[in-house]
This record gives structure tokens, C-alpha cells and sequence, in this order.
């Protein structure tokens, strides 16, 4: 059983930047990869960036690539994203999801076993 707990969402101007973090719980936490998704007021919930438990493997949403960074401490249970030059479409609920390492680091959300509940993002114009 693996717990996510995010933070650090907020309120930002546009240009400005956040960093998100997730920290895990249950002793299997560093074995799993984790990712980002977000989801939009309307809209489906998109992956943003995935890490796998050695961090030797890293994806990113085409769109955020050069602007957001994902890492991971596992000796904290903490996964990490740093979002600089912060626009209004990146406005949304951002969320923590865990998946078995084997599995890779998949887009869709269907494959992801664990979540968080969310933290807030709004980026004002």
C-alpha cells in the first residue's frame, strides 16, 4: 500500500514559478515510478512528467519540456516538480500517481495504482 500526499500548489502570475512536491508513504514508496498528471476544469487528466524509482528514466509532456523538472529523493519518499515560466494554461489540479517500476512510465492514467488528491495550480494572465 502506497500513500501520496501532495503540496506546494498555488497562486502564481504568469512567467512566475512553483515547486510541487509528493511525498509517499508505505515502505515499497522507492520502488515505485511516479508521475505527474493534471486536469483542467472540463478536461481530461493528462500525464506532465514521470520518473522511474532509479530516476534513470524521465518523460515530459511535450509542452512543459524545458520548463518543468522532475526529481526524486527516495531516501525521503519525495518526488518533486519544479514548474518555471508558469503560463495560464498550466492552470489545474495537479496530481501525484504511483506505478510499479516494471510498468514503465505510461501516458494514459488507467495504468497508475496510486493517487493523491490534488494541489492546486492557477497561473493568473
Amino acid at each position: 500500500q502506497v500513500e501520496l500526499v501532495e503540496s506546494g500548489g498555488g497562486l502564481v502570475q504568469a512567467g512566475g514559478s512553483l515547486t510541487l512536491s509528493c511525498v509517499g508513504s508505505g515502505r515499497t514508496f522507492s520502488s515505485y515510478g511516479t508521475a505527474w498528471f493534471r486536469q483542467a476544469p472540463g478536461k481530461e487528466r493528462e500525464f506532465v512528467a514521470g520518473i522511474r524509482w532509479n530516476s534513470d528514466s524521465i518523460h515530459y509532456k511535450t509542452s512543459v519540456k524545458g520548463r518543468f523538472t522532475i526529481a526524486r529523493d527516495n531516501d525521503k519518499n519525495t518526488v518533486s516538480l519544479q514548474m518555471n515560466r508558469l503560463q495560464p494554461d498550466d492552470t489545474a489540479l495537479y496530481y501525484c500517481a504511483a506505478i510499479p517500476d516494471e510498468m514503465g512510465l505510461p501516458l494514459s492514467k488507467k495504468f497508475y495504482e496510486y493517487w493523491g488528491r490534488g494541489t492546486q495550480v492557477t497561473v493568473s494572465s
